[in-house]
């Protein structure tokens, strides 16, 4: 697939604006990585692979970015980031080709992080997760749980011996957590309801009625507020560079066609296709025509490939058939539910992201909380869809624990009770 360059103003212009967009994304960043990093990583230089190694660490990270995550190795951090690149779909070899001690790489590793970029608002994404918390949050999201969970994968023989007993003693493990953890979650909740009921009508703003955990702390202790204040300021500086990035964002894609006119190129080259900041008049047209390329682009890709793997799979008996049958009545029962929601919301927005917990009587109309009636649905959605998951992979693991059983002559199995 190739790359389809956009209109190209003034190369003059663009050199001068070139260090300000790159220090606008870099101060969107975690770690903010220099815009020379991003120079020499583009000349593949070994000086900009161990900074940018990091910063893909950060970026894909679900995890906080705490005194654990931080102090991991440099190779640990770098064979994490492969993984994660690969898990979702990163099309360049080359990255992982790559040595694991993080001493080289940097031209990949800049690509790697644009593609990152084209593929969603990752700035805004940044942003959401480390922003200040003024207010006791939930999160709530019904994506997943309007699709169904789907059939099983065929199964793929193990390879060596299974040890039965580790899998029990792995299962507990797993159910002693899961029960810990539960447990600190409702002695949370209940925290959080004697701070909400003690500070009751203590907040400014009559739709919240009550403080919050970080509100209540700074009673508690006022010099925490000029902590406070510092993080809120570097908060600030961080939504003004995303804004200042947004405005530059093209001359910054302009610039990484340099970039992969440099690269070595592969069967699977990679594809930049940014959002346009600021529409014009003739924007919807370039955008239409541009769709309307990827789409056919995109169906003869779908057709060669299909060709391809029916040619592979298509004698391998009756199994593949029927998996294939089995994985497209999944995707047709997943698109149903997603359109029966939609046309039962009649397109409205579902609850999603973090929301505020609020304690009230009545219900404020316009408020900013969350309210009870509305968490409740959602999770009650997603619990569903859990304990259907669920009980998909318990018959599953009877089957396994049925056919090594049956593979030991001689023992006896009895099969857990259902729950």
């Amino acid at each position: 697939m190739g790359r389809r360059r956009l209109r190209r103003p003034d190369p003059a212009d663009a050199a001068r604006a070139l260090p300000e967009a790159i220090a606008a994304l870099s101060r969107t960043l975690p770690a903010a990585p220099s815009p020379e990093t991003f120079r020499r990583a583009k000349f593949d230089h070994p000086e900009a692979a161990p900074a940018l190694w990091r910063l893909l660490f950060r970026v894909l990270s679900p995890l906080p970015a705490d005194g654990a995550s931080a102090s991991l190795a440099l190779e640990a951090q770098a064979r994490w980031v492969k993984s994660a690149l690969r898990s979702q779909g990163y099309p360049r070899r080359a990255l992982v080709q790559l040595p694991d001690d993080g001493s080289q790489g940097g031209r990949e590793l800049l690509l790697a992080l644009a593609w990152l970029l084209a593929r969603g608002p990752l700035p805004e994404r940044l942003l959401t997760q480390s922003h200040v918390r003024l207010g006791d949050e939930i999160p709530v999201c019904e994506c997943e749980a309007l699709a169904s969970p789907g059939l099983p994968a065929p199964s793929v023989e193990a390879e060596g011996c299974v040890d039965i007993r580790h899998l029990q003693w792995l299962m507990g493990k797993l159910r002693l957590q899961w029960r810990n953890l539960m447990a600190s979650q409702q002695e949370q909740c209940a925290l959080l309801g004697k701070i909400h009921s003690y500070t009751r009508g203590c907040h400014s703003d009559r739709s919240l009625g009550h403080l919050s955990v970080t509100e209540t702390e700074l009673l508690r202790d006022p010099e925490g507020g000029r902590q406070l204040l510092r993080r809120l300021e570097m908060e600030n500086a961080r939504l003004e560079a995303a804004l200042e990035w947004r405005h530059r964002e093209l001359i910054f894609w302009q610039w990484m066609d340099t970039v992969l006119d440099a690269c070595s190129p592969e069967a699977s080259p990679l594809t930049f296709l940014p959002r346009i900041p600021e529409p014009g008049p003739g924007a919807a047209r370039l955008l239409a025509r541009e769709l309307q390329t990827l789409q056919e682009e995109l169906r003869e890709a779908a057709e060669a490939r299909r060709a391809a793997w029916q040619a592979v799979v298509g004698g391998h008996g009756p199994e593949w058939r029927a998996a294939r049958r089995a994985l497209q009545t999944a995707v047709a029962q997943d698109l149903a539910a997603l359109q029966r929601a939609w046309e039962q919301d009649e397109g409205r927005a579902r609850p999603h992201g973090p929301r505020r917990l609020v304690r009230t009587e009545a219900k404020v109309p316009g408020g900013p909380g969350l309210w009870a009636a509305e968490a409740t649905e959602a999770l009650r959605a997603r619990e569903a869809c859990l304990e259907a998951a669920l009980r998909q992979l318990q018959g599953q693991c009877r089957q396994e624990l049925a056919r090594l059983a049956g593979a030991r002559p001689g023992l006896i199995w009895v099969p857990p009770p259902a729950r």
